[in-house]
């Protein structure tokens, strides 16, 4: 936790409509762009703009942005145009996420170009796809247990297919700084994620954080002790979320 002390949500303002005159060809489906605080991870209060991106493969049934699952549920803007839309607020803080992110094939370019204006990123993602080389500072890795696997049959059986990718989770871990949030729904949970963690293999446990599945401020409330509980036995550390807290799980927080 130390070394990721260096990386010491708000309304949806939305995209500003800009004329479509962007100077590159790359474009991504942006479902909303909103300022607000992290709400989750080593950098949980810290205020930060977010890029939400269409389109996920996985179906978790706790999900919390449903409305992001579709590839089309936005608006399409070239990576230059997303990159201004991010400097209407006076922030260092970018959260890239979903969605899935590492799913756009221009993901890379928007990371570049944010760095280039000195930009803090962050990427949001289930560890379901791997992309070599972008200068991102941290990549916030949820993988996904068998607790968010959906009722629907036919959803479950492609969820199960993509949810977990041992070997795309070991060259996240082994290529970027990393921290990985498990979302706890039940204290078994907490078998398969130390069999998870085993068979990663190559997790430095000081990122691990256990995080309470919610979606109310209540439910929250109600599951953070068993939680707290189970990281005081194992050493992870707990992971607040404050979008839940703060603001009951509203939508662009």
């Amino acid at each position: 936790m130390p070394h990721l002390a260096k990386h010491a949500r708000g309304f949806n303002r939305g995209l500003p409509q800009y004329a479509v005159h962007t100077t590159r060809c790359e474009e991504m489906t942006i479902n909303e762009i909103f300022y607000s605080l992290q709400g989750e991870g080593f950098l949980a209060g810290v205020p930060s703009v977010f890029v939400r991106l269409a389109g996920c493969p996985l179906r978790c049934r706790w999900c919390d942005t449903k409305y992001a699952w579709d590839a089309k549920a936005g608006q399409r803007y070239g990576v230059d145009e997303v990159v201004r839309a991010i400097q209407q607020w006076f922030c260092r803080f970018v959260v890239i996420t979903g969605g899935e992110p590492m799913m756009d094939s221009d993901l890379p370019v928007l990371v570049h170009q944010l760095k280039s204006v000195n930009k803090h990123v962050t990427i949001e993602t289930a560890g379901v796809a791997f992309v070599p080389d972008m200068p991102c500072d941290l990549m916030s890795i949820s993988p996904k247990l068998s607790n968010s696997t959906p009722a629907d049959s036919k959803l479950a059986a492609n969820h199960e297919d993509s949810r977990l990718d041992l070997a795309v989770l070991r060259k996240l871990i082994n290529n970027y700084e990393y921290q990985l949030k498990f979302v706890v729904d039940a204290r078994d949970d907490l078998s398969e994620i130390q069999q998870t963690l085993k068979e990663i293999g190559t997790v430095d446990f000081e990122n691990v954080m256990l995080m309470p599945q919610a979606a109310t401020r209540d439910e929250l409330l109600a599951k953070s002790p068993i939680v707290a509980e189970m990281c005081k036995r194992t050493g992870f550390a707990f992971c607040q979320r404050l979008q839940i807290l703060l603001w009951d799980g509203q939508r662009s927080t």
